[in-house]
C-alpha cells in the first residue's frame, strides 16, 4: 500500500489552515503556526484580545466605516493570527529565533514587524495581502519567502480526502 505524506510546507500550512478556523474576524479569517527544527512553536488566529467580546458578536468597526482590505490597521480591535502566535510564544517561553511562520494569508506591515523582531527567518504563506510596506520590510531583512501556489489546495485536499475516507478502507 502506498502512503501519501504531505511535504513539511504542507503539513505546516494545512496546520495553519486549522487553526484559522478558530477565527472570529467577520472580514478574514488567518491562522498562524510558527515552527522551529520542524517542530511547532505556537498558534495563532485572528480575533479579539483575551476575555474581550469577539468581532464576530460585536461587529467590525472597519466593516462599519468601509475601510478597504490593507489599509488602517490600527481601527481593528482584532489581534491578527501572526502577532497571537509569536505572543504565545512569548507567554509559554518558547524562542521564535530561526523559526520559521507559516500564515494562510501574507501579513501585514505591523506583523511583518513583529516576524522580524522575533528572529523569524522564513515566511510561508498561501494568500497574498495588498501591503507594499510589509514586503519591503521582509525583502530589507532578509526574510525569506514562499508563496504557495493553488496547486498547495489541491494536494491539501487529496491528503485530506484520503485521511477523512481512510486510507485503509
Amino acid at each position: 500500500m502506498e502512503i501519501t505524506r504531505p511535504d513539511w510546507d504542507v503539513y505546516f500550512m494545512m496546520m495553519a489552515g486549522v487553526a484559522a478556523m478558530r477565527s472570529t474576524c467577520v472580514r478574514r479569517r488567518v491562522g498562524a503556526v510558527i515552527v522551529r527544527d520542524r517542530q511547532v512553536v505556537s498558534t495563532g488566529y485572528n480575533g479579539a484580545p483575551k476575555g474581550l467580546p469577539h468581532c464576530a458578536d460585536v461587529g467590525c468597526l472597519r466593516v462599519k466605516l468601509s475601510i478597504p482590505s490593507g489599509e488602517r490597521h490600527e481601527i481593528c480591535r482584532g489581534s491578527h493570527a501572526e502577532m497571537n502566535a509569536i505572543a504565545q510564544a512569548a507567554a509559554t517561553g518558547a524562542s521564535t529565533e530561526g523559526g520559521h511562520i507559516y500564515s494562510t494569508h501574507e501579513p501585514c506591515s505591523f506583523c511583518t514587524k513583529a516576524i522580524i523582531n522575533a528572529g523569524i527567518v522564513r515566511l510561508v504563506y498561501l494568500h497574498p495581502y495588498p501591503d507594499e510596506l510589509a514586503r519591503e520590510l521582509r525583502s530589507q531583512a532578509s526574510v525569506q519567502v514562499l508563496h504557495l501556489s493553488a496547486s498547495f489546495l489541491s494536494s491539501a485536499e487529496s491528503l485530506m480526502r484520503s485521511f477523512l475516507h481512510g486510507i485503509d478502507s
